[in-house]
């Protein structure tokens, strides 16, 4: 594994909340399921600026969510100046995927691209972030330089059906979509 860089880092979580008074703090895991994240030891964040590791000495399940102390942490006050920062991994600690799977982060900034009406691929825009609704991911596509509008567009990702082809290496999705949804 190489060794974490800003460059190089995927957010997995973010701290939410403090929880108690002895210093723990309430982890919104973006994995799925949201377990997964007990399976990163190697864990930064930024504060004032500077990336460092996050220690965490214990952490559990909790309800629906994680709850976590930082080591050294043992008082509200202080666990509360780490509420809001984003929980990072080096990229290439991410587990290998299937050929037709992908991580989030792969796919934001890829341009979509439409043959619904017509021969040749027309650029909607750019995957800007992701979203989850509980029936299916869901890409929100904004525009581009060369995008066909200034249309905010919400195209399920749901492959097969509104997804035909990822392409990492050109840097497009190609869907079936209506240019006027």
């Amino acid at each position: 594994m190489t060794a974490f860089t800003p460059e190089n880092r995927v957010v997995i979580a973010k701290i939410t909340a403090v929880y108690g008074v002895k210093g723990w703090v309430k982890i919104h895991s973006f994995t799925d399921p949201i377990s997964n994240f007990f399976d990163y030891s190697d864990v930064y964040f930024c504060k004032s600026g500077k990336w460092q590791r996050a220690e965490f000495d214990e952490c559990q399940s909790h309800g629906k969510g994680i709850v976590g102390h930082l080591k050294g942490v043992d008082d509200r006050d202080v666990a509360a100046g780490f509420c809001g920062l984003e929980l990072a991994v080096p990229e290439d600690g991410l587990p290998e995927l299937a050929d037709d799977e992908f991580y989030w982060h792969q796919l934001i900034g890829l341009k979509v691209a439409t043959l619904y009406s017509s021969d040749e691929p027309v650029l909607l825009g750019e995957v800007s972030h992701l979203l989850e609704t509980g029936a299916n991911d869901v890409l929100v596509v904004r525009q581009c330089a060369g995008s066909l509008d200034d249309k905010e567009r919400l195209v399920p990702y749901v492959p097969g059906q509104f997804i035909k082809d990822i392409n990492l290496e050109t840097g497009v999705i190609l869907v079936d979509w209506d240019p006027e949804f």
